[in-house]
């Protein structure tokens, strides 16, 4: 079980859920905190977690946190440097990565190379670098332990069962706040449609990417990594009543499913304790409430997804490229500065447009998303 905790994003919807669960626990103390800037947010986090160290983005918003919480011994910093130091506290066991987009990589890998357990939420890590990340994992033997729902699901039906016996991961998703709208009827959609997820209540990023089922793309990306699994052993079921969080079938016909309610604390929960599990605040499963469903994605009407899964399958800077242009399109969307289908679009033509390396270093895998963001900012404007 972890005892001292750094949580990068602790603003963010994960962030805040982690310290709820942590209010909970006992014998867990959180060593840092990390946000954007929310500085009313951090300060009051400040006064009930005590932690360490405290970052924010910029060096106005530490300045102005500085003085709020002038009252605490509470180290301020910011930035990238103050971000890495999170990672990286001397004494932290266990680093929850909660920022959105890329902003989680650096971290990350100091974290690993700092050999703190990764209770991973940030999606872009793996999705951009996996290869290079999971590679790091294994040499400095650092455990990584997946946050988001699904991951988390998988993990925990392959806890005991060598990869070996895996047949395929069957990632389920919700289908989004449009499941069954047809490609006309979702070109008039706006941002506040699709912030109308119907299950989960998530920031405004991954709502939207849930929206267009890019987020289940980068989640079949992520399980690739996780798992070193290739594209083919990885399936997107359409399950609208987000009970079944995920499944494994193993190569002698066995499903074996995680489900629980809509509910993250589960899984930050258990990335805290494993392998143990303690007992929880959220709600018992009912299973009298209503019938499952299951069904296919519609790869025509929510084309990111393919997009996604054709970036899975190239590999090397796809990934990085195909992230990093749907981030900024994502970013425009929610600025009310594009249509629902331009998301597509967008990213579509960076993937053609970059040019790709199959075998990237870091350097050029962060040189790839920024060329991708560019070529968004470019064709948008």
């Amino acid at each position: 079980m972890m005892h001292y905790v750094s949580i990068l994003g602790s603003t963010g919807s994960i962030g805040r859920q982690t310290l709820d669960v942590i209010s909970r626990m006992e014998g867990v103390r959180v060593a840092a905190l990390t946000a954007g800037t929310s500085v009313d947010r951090m300060a009051e986090q400040c006064r009930e977690f005590m932690p360490e160290l405290a970052v924010m983005a910029t060096e106005e918003a530490a300045l102005a946190l500085k003085e709020k919480i002038s009252d605490l011994a509470i180290r301020v910093s910011w930035g990238e440097a103050g971000l890495i130091e999170a990672a990286t506290l001397e004494g932290a066991d266990c680093v929850i990565t909660a920022v959105v987009g890329m902003l989680g990589l650096k971290p990350t890998l100091a974290a690993i190379r700092a050999h703190k357990r990764i209770g991973l939420a940030n999606k872009e890590t793996l999705v951009c670098a996996g290869e290079l990340v999971m590679r790091e994992a294994r040499e400095e033997g650092v455990e990584i332990v997946p946050v988001d729902s699904e991951h988390s699901a998988i993990f925990q039906c392959l806890m005991g069962s060598p990869r070996r016996e895996v047949k395929k991961i069957i990632l389920t998703c919700s289908g989004g706040p449009f499941f069954g709208k047809t490609r006309e009827e979702l070109k008039t959609v706006t941002k506040a449609d699709a912030l109308r997820h119907p299950n989960w209540k998530m920031g405004p990023k991954i709502t939207i990417d849930c929206s267009t089922l890019m987020n289940k793309g980068l989640e079949v990306i992520e399980a690739m990594r996780l798992y070193d699994l290739p594209l083919e052993q990885v399936q997107v079921l359409i399950h609208r009543q987000s009970i079944v969080h995920s499944m494994v079938e193993f190569v002698d016909g066995a499903v074996m499913a995680q489900m629980g309610t809509p509910d993250m604390r589960l899984p930050i929960q258990l990335a805290l304790t494993y392998p143990e599990r303690k007992a929880g605040t959220g709600e018992s499963l009912d299973l009298t409430a209503g019938p499952l469903t299951f069904s296919h994605p519609d790869l025509e009407s929510f084309p990111c997804l393919a997009l996604a899964m054709e970036a899975a399958k190239q590999g090397g800077t796809a990934c990085p490229v195909m992230n990093g242009a749907n981030e900024e399109a994502v970013a425009m969307f929610l600025r009310d500065e594009i249509g629902f289908y331009d998301i597509y679009e967008l990213v579509k033509g960076a993937m053609d447009a970059i040019p790709f390396i199959e075998t990237p270093t870091l350097e050029e895998i962060l040189a790839s998303d920024e060329a991708a963001r560019a070529y968004v900012r470019k064709k948008a404007h």
